[in-house]
């Protein structure tokens, strides 16, 4: 019953987020009638949805996270690793609930309503979805002593925003032995603040989700930097209510439809029956069909996942090896992220506002983004051994073209609405939305109304899971800006590194390994605030550095032993790692020339600009 409702609020907080913003457009640009309180109104159903979001995420298993060590031990070793991954959890999560409930209760914060309602009312969604996520640890079985260890550390590492509680609810000033225990911990964070920090890693290689493993760093670090951890939440609420960072779970649920409906096989029909009696044709059509998916999902091993083996089949009925063709699929799953109305493009965008502009970085990465795409059309064709082809039809290209019109559509409508000025990128993804699901409901008939909540609500996870990311890597991202680290940095390395060609080839090792350990939302808010101003200090513009910084990370997900996708093909084609990894390598080193290419030649990212 439960599950039904979280399903059913998520689905009803989606179609809100999704109509309202082209509504208000309606009403304030058609019908010239200002909504009062519109923006903040739409921004704040997206939080309330990220928090339901956040619940159903962790109820899936599916929040984001490395793949996990455990599996290689024995279960005498495994049981204990659970369990202190268990009392991990169940300490951050109490030490986050805390923490956003002293907020909630603040006077001082989240006063301003609209509409009838008070800003709070939404903020303690929040709380409540920490405290959600601890009862479902709880109540799993076999977890209840080690969750109720970690519950009391909790509480004892969050004892200044516990006594921020007790005075705003009951005015108590003076709790000496509070105040203790607090000093306590801030003095014992401040000494083991690098082992712990190494603790949390460790976690992460074991399958604690990263949003835990960042949220707890985070709070150590403002621990040991003085004890504003009240900073935390009030981030989270920040970057979650960004209008920009709102566009993220549309785009990601329109791409989710589309996956789910017959618009992938439609796409294919029409690539492949234009080029596909060429050679290497069909290798062309699934690469831009994956290209296409990849930058409406935002995450690539959606693309893998939904259209690997529809992509697959297409590839091997037409002549390529099985082994190949999930390889081209695999390597192809990531391209996308080059591309508007991509979801890191928008992220990175955001994180450094100050230095980028979004629509600048769209134009800044077609042409490397275009140069990745015909880099493995190119590769594919090369490696199209087939004898014989199928000769061209027109009347098959004529019909696949018209039966997929709409599809064909969608990009150019979402491509010329935003670039003309005529939707932000937030009123943008709320058409994409309204768009695939009209078109997958009442034109295709792919799904029912009834099937097509059960298509949304199966997208929630994956839209959930990014949107927790962000918002607890929004923490470190803001101490790292506070204790001023990316200076601190760019002294030290320029203090030893002169040659800006030297830099630029440092920038990509480093980032290769980032992108093979973290996902791309967290090394954006993390990383990039640290490495943009190295960048320019070497004379790379802003733009030229944010679209290398996303090609290493797109590739990084490729990159043996622990890129991301290659877990994901391996499980999406039932296969050996190790048989992944020998068939992605000749894909990998095509798209790591390309890189290189992009990194010296500045003209392939400013030739826009």
């Amino acid at each position: 019953m439960m599950r039904k409702i979280e399903n059913a609020l998520a689905v009803a907080l989606i179609a809100i987020v999704a109509v309202l913003p082209l509504f208000l457009k309606f009403m304030q640009g058609v019908c010239r009638v200002q909504v009062p309180g519109a923006d903040i109104a739409v921004l704040h159903f997206v939080f309330l949805f990220a928090s339901v979001a956040g619940l159903v995420t962790w109820r899936e298993d599916r929040h984001l996270s490395l793949a996990s060590l455990s599996s290689v031990f024995g279960e005498k070793i495994r049981r204990p690793i659970e369990s202190v991954k268990t009392g991990g959890a169940s300490c951050i999560l109490s030490a986050l609930f805390i923490n956003a409930f002293c907020q909630l209760v603040n006077p001082a914060q989240f006063d301003a309503r609209f509409w009838g309602m008070s800003v709070r009312f939404f903020f303690a969604s929040l709380p409540l979805c920490y405290f959600g996520i601890i009862a479902m640890i709880s109540c799993k079985k076999g977890n209840l002593i080690a969750s109720l260890i970690g519950m009391v550390f909790g509480l004892f590492i969050s004892m200044g925003p516990f006594t921020g509680i007790l005075y705003y609810l009951f005015g108590m000033e003076n709790v000496p032995s509070l105040y203790a225990i607090n000093d306590a911990w801030l003095s014992f964070s401040k000494i083991a603040l690098l082992p712990i920090i190494v603790i949390f890693s460790s976690l992460a290689f074991f399958g604690m989700p990263l949003f835990l493993v960042l949220g707890g760093i985070a709070y150590v670090l403002f621990s040991a930097g003085g004890g504003y951890v009240d900073v935390i939440p009030l981030e989270t609420y920040r970057i979650l209510t960004d209008r920009n960072i709102a566009a993220i779970p549309l785009f990601t649920i329109a791409g989710y439809i589309l996956s789910q409906s017959s618009a992938g096989s439609r796409y294919v029909a029409v690539f492949k029956s234009l080029i596909g009696p060429f050679r290497g044709g069909t290798v062309i059509a699934a690469v831009i069909v994956s290209t296409f998916f990849s930058t409406f999902t935002g995450v690539s091993g959606i693309t893998i996942l939904a259209l690997g083996p529809l992509l697959a089949v297409v590839l091997t009925g037409s002549g390529y090896s099985k082994d190949r063709a999930e390889s081209l699929v695999t390597a192809s799953g990531a391209i996308g992220l080059l591309f508007p109305p991509s979801a890191a493009i928008i992220m990175y965008a955001t994180v450094n506002y100050f230095s980028i502009d979004v629509f600048d970085l769209f134009k800044g990465a077609i042409i490397p983004g275009c140069i990745m795409a015909l880099s493995m059309m190119a590769t594919g064709v090369v490696l199209d051994k087939r004898g014989e082809r199928p000769k061209f039809s027109g009347k098959e290209a004529r019909d696949a073209v018209l039966h997929c019109i709409p599809e064909l559509l969608m990009p150019a409508f979402i491509s010329v609405l935003y670039f003309k000025g005529v939707f932000d990128l937030f009123e943008a993804a709320a058409f994409a939305v309204i768009y695939a699901f009209c078109l997958s409901v009442f034109v295709r008939r792919d799904f029912t109304l009834k099937k097509s909540a059960r298509v949304v609500a199966s997208s929630v996870p994956v839209s959930g899971g990014v949107l927790f990311i962000l918002g607890a890597a929004s923490g470190i991202s803001y101490f790292m800006l506070d204790a001023n680290v990316p200076a601190i940095l760019s002294g030290f390395i320029t203090q030893y590194v002169k040659n800006p060609y030297v830099f630029l080839i440092l920038m990509n090792l480093v980032l290769l390994v980032v992108g093979c350990l973290m996902d791309m939302f967290s090394a954006i808010l993390i990383v990039s605030p640290l490495l943009l101003p190295l960048a320019e200090s070497f004379g790379v513009s802003a733009v030229r550095a944010a679209v290398i910084f996303l090609m290493n990370l797109s590739i990084g997900f490729l990159t043996p032993p622990v890129g991301m996708d290659l877990f994901i093909s391996s499980y999406t084609f039932d296969k050996p790692l190790s048989r992944v990894v020998k068939g992605i390598l000749p894909f990998l080193i095509v798209q790591f020339a390309v890189l290189m290419l992009v990194t010296y030649v500045p003209f392939f990212t400013e030739a826009f600009l």
